[in-house]
């Protein structure tokens, strides 16, 4: 079982790149030009995520958005710029249809803020008795 693992995930890259070059000759575009462009394209997917997962962490941590759906979303988009730093255009193909899938909010299973409750919080006081 770990031969056939194992022999998938090395012969992937390989099927992959030759899908590139076969559709890099069809199109009349460079190999170069798809290996870079989606290389490019995964950089900046992955600079951006970065930046935006902190955003994200803090809004969760005030109460202004759910963890779940920040990780989710975050955890999506790292992957797909992973996809995109693999050369060749079934990886970028995979990629772009990971960046498609909608983030489905609410409905039975809404998950709750990390933060601190805003509408329903209670007041109170406190002595310390000695």
């Amino acid at each position: 079982m770990r031969l056939i693992v194992f022999a998938i995930v090395l012969a992937f890259p390989v099927l992959d790149l030759y899908a590139t070059v076969r559709f890099a000759r069809w199109s009349g575009v460079p190999v170069w030009v798809w290996l870079a462009l989606s290389t490019l394209a995964g950089l900046v997917l992955l600079r951006n995520e970065r930046l935006a997962f902190r955003a994200r962490t803090v809004a969760a941590l005030h109460g202004e958005q759910s963890v779940l759906r920040g990780l989710l979303d975050s955890g999506r988009k790292v992957l797909a710029g992973m996809l995109l730093l693999l050369p060749g255009v079934i990886s970028d193909v995979l990629a772009l249809m990971l960046l498609a899938l909608p983030i489905i909010t609410g409905g039975k299973f809404a998950t709750e803020t990390a933060g601190r409750a805003r509408g329903n919080a209670i007041d109170g006081d406190y002595q310390r008795l000695e």
